[in-house]
């Protein structure tokens, strides 16, 4: 192994790969951001649009970048620059680069909720609401608090920092090997809960009957943004993974099995949110706050609802750092392959900026609550550019590259490699030639032209 090759890594095994990309793709976006866009932006009838952007044009565009990055063994600037030298191509790789370092600016600042949920949990002060606006006017007042804002996000941030300087295997890889099963398994038991709160059928209504009335451009291009933020597609995440897979891995099921686990922890969580929220006569558009101002009111009237508090944000708190880390080492591969920086110095830099960028997103509920430019404060502009705008965009691009700069052809043979056999080729190349570039396309002009 050269140098760069110790410093980059290997994943040691196929299931560890698996792990670590589901693991990426299975965090917030899921179990905090998805139920609340989804209510906000018409329950059912979002879903479906998010369901059929995950399988056309977040399926295929997930096996190009894991097939770009098994290709090149580079992150996501490298990985353009070898397969298309000296030429503008590699400014779709810097988006990644770029969307990865602004999306963990202000995902830190959820996951340091999520680990003050932890300790509040376990002192009792986040379990004994009689309502959801108790628990509502409890978190508001807690993120508003830049102290403590400040505190937890950097502990997150430590955290992720402290998983990926120990490399990809040694640290990423068996940070991911348990969790996420344990992960699921609770919130099946949190969705059943939920399905026996008195009123939870409705809604079960509101999440599952689609109301067609509800979809319109901007609904379109929400669901492709959080498709692309569910998946770590776009953020050169998928990329950066894929270059750390050996030859013979079979990117196929891999890519079916991230894409499986990725939806079903969505649906899921949706099964568990939304019955609760009517149960309880609460707003399904609350907004970010939903997942702590509705969950803590349900653990209340749970039988020992402290321990299954605990354990929930303990949780929310391992899938928010399998996809902070991946979104960390995005960075950090890039000044590693590209710089020639070591791993150590590589981590510890990036992860201390993006900290600092994330500030103001943090003080963004508190202080600087008034901060706002087109009626947006720090932290929603963060997310609105890197989920609405850099995700798609660099999708989009990736599938044109792939398409037509590398090649269906050049694809498909690194797809085959070691005589796996693409059935669907046909069928993917059509999409990433001709499907994903138009529906993003279309979906842009629609918001720039409504």
């Amino acid at each position: 192994m050269t140098p760069k090759s110790k410093a980059r890594g290997l994943w040691a095994s196929r299931m560890g790969f698996i792990l670590a990309a589901s693991g990426s793709a299975i965090g917030l976006g899921n179990i905090w951001k998805f139920p609340y866009i989804t209510g906000q932006n018409g329950g059912g009838a979002f879903v479906l649009v998010y369901l059929a952007c995950i399988v056309v044009i977040g399926l295929p565009i997930m096996l190009s970048e894991f097939t770009l990055g098994r290709k090149t063994q580079l992150n996501p600037v490298g990985a353009f620059k070898k397969l298309a030298p000296g030429s503008t191509w590699t400014l779709v790789g810097f988006m990644g680069v770029v969307a990865g370092f602004l999306i963990l600016s202000f995902y830190g600042v959820v996951g340091g909720w999520t680990l003050a949920y932890i300790v509040k949990s376990v002192s009792g002060a986040s379990v004994h609401f009689g309502s959801p606006k108790e628990a509502g006017e409890f978190f508001g007042t807690f993120i508003a608090n830049p102290v403590e804002i400040t505190l937890y996000h950097f502990l997150f941030m430590a955290l992720c920092v402290g998983v990926v300087i120990k490399g990809v295997h040694g640290g990423i890889e068996k940070a991911c090997d348990i969790l996420m099963p344990t992960l699921l398994l609770i919130l099946f038991l949190l969705m059943i809960r939920s399905l026996t709160l008195d009123g939870a059928m409705e809604g079960v209504s509101f999440y599952l009957k689609p109301d067609f009335s509800k979809i319109s451009p901007q609904v379109i291009l929400i669901a492709l943004g959080q498709a692309f933020f569910s998946l770590s597609l776009g953020m050169g995440a998928m990329l950066t993974y894929g270059s750390y897979l050996p030859e013979e891995e079979n990117l196929l099921s891999a890519t079916l099995y991230v894409v499986l686990f990725d939806t079903m922890i969505a649906l899921l969580v949706g099964m568990v949110i939304f019955p609760a929220v009517f149960a309880m006569g609460m707003e399904p558009a609350e907004g970010p706050s939903l997942v702590f101002s509705v969950l803590p009111a349900v653990f209340s009237q749970m039988p020992k609802g402290n321990v299954v508090s605990i354990v929930f944000f303990v949780l929310l708190l391992i899938a928010a750092l399998t996809s902070g880390i991946s979104l960390l080492e995005v960075v950090v591969a890039y000044f590693i392959d590209e710089k020639g920086w070591p791993r150590k110095k590589a981590v510890l830099v990036m992860g201390s900026i993006i900290f600092v960028m994330g500030v103001p997103s943090g003080l963004s509920f508190g202080i600087w609550a008034d901060v706002k430019l087109f009626g947006m404060n720090f932290f929603d502009h963060a997310d609105n550019i890197a989920s609405n705008y850099l995700l798609p965009l660099g999708g989009m691009l990736t599938a044109i590259f792939v398409g037509y700069i590398w090649g269906t052809d050049a694809a498909q043979s690194e797809i085959e490699k070691h005589e796996t056999e693409f059935h669907w080729v046909k069928a993917w190349s059509f999409i990433i030639r001709y499907i994903a570039p138009v529906a993003v396309a279309l979906v842009f002009l629609a918001k720039f032209f409504k």
